[in-house]
């Protein structure tokens, strides 16, 4: 049987999209094999790893629009670290996810982090599920960095923000979703302090995935257009899943096609040239 792998990248409120693409897939009736995720890749990614589809996934989105954002918001006292310290919404996943360890989930998944200080990638794939997800979202200065396992961990966006690699050699077709973002057209204003840190993160981070592009190329690879959405923007939910309806019509049209070929054994594993919707 065939391997499909799903790469979920880092983006913030840009990744509420990826529910509509685990919809689309649902309804293909195509499973992942395996799943990596990085930030709200990571999110994402437990829940559909938990065997969670997609419209589920959605209801639960829509728990979170009820709730409203800032009871999910923690200021940390002294802010040295971090602005938030993340406690309650690594609660709020705890409760909804309802799985405590990456053994338990019904399809292998791997989450990305940072080590802040041997400054270099961490891949996690057993133990504890909660504190990684945690760990791979804490974006620097927003969330106050996770200990886990005796190191100090941030963002896995830092170092990797599309986690292709990670599973390339574990799947015959790898569908990659990236949300890092693009930069929006020159309005000829001078940006301000938070946009340009954002910005310039997101230019790091668009630079690190086309060197990996490179090496491990997905064969489906996924780069909507959200130009109009920041990484905060959680309260523009519904404006985000919609905004990526062509991109999910072509998704499925293409993912279609592509197995369909699979199937009929006209392309061997491994072979099939990088196709991009966008």
């Amino acid at each position: 049987m065939m391997k499909v792998g799903l790469a979920l990248g880092g983006g913030g409120a840009r990744g509420l999209c990826f529910i509509e693409f685990c919809k689309a897939m649902d309804e293909l009736g195509v499973k992942p094999s395996i799943i990596a995720g990085t930030s709200i890749g990571a999110i994402i990614g437990a829940f559909y790893a938990k065997g969670i589809p997609g419209y589920e996934m959605e209801k639960f989105l829509r728990h979170i629009t009820l709730l409203k954002i800032p009871r999910l918001v923690d200021f940390s006292v002294f802010g040295r670290s971090a602005l938030l310290k993340g406690r309650r919404i690594e609660a709020f996943i705890r409760t909804h996810l309802r799985c405590d360890r990456f053994e338990d989930l019904q399809i292998p998944f791997k989450i990305t982090a940072t080590d802040y200080w041997k400054r270099e990638p961490v891949v996690i794939d057993h133990g504890p599920l909660i504190p990684a997800i945690r760990a791979s979202m804490s974006l620097p200065a927003i969330f106050e960095p996770v200990q886990y396992e005796n190191r100090f961990l941030i963002d896995g966006g830092a170092v990797n923000p599309l986690p292709i690699d990670i599973i390339r050699d574990e799947c015959d077709y790898l569908i990659a979703i990236d949300v890092a973002g693009t930069i929006a057209k020159d309005n000829g204003q001078k940006p301000g302090m938070f946009e340009c840190i954002m910005s310039t993160y997101q230019i790091m981070q668009n630079t690190i995935i086309q060197e990996k592009m490179k090496h491990f190329a997905p064969d489906l690879y996924v780069h909507p257009r959200l130009v109009n959405f920041g990484i905060l923007d959680f309260h523009h939910e519904k404006e985000i899943r919609k905004s990526v309806r062509g991109d999910v019509y072509r998704f499925k049209r293409l993912l279609k096609q592509d197995l369909l070929k699979k199937r009929q054994k006209t392309l061997p594993a491994q072979s099939l040239q990088f196709r991009e919707v966008a």
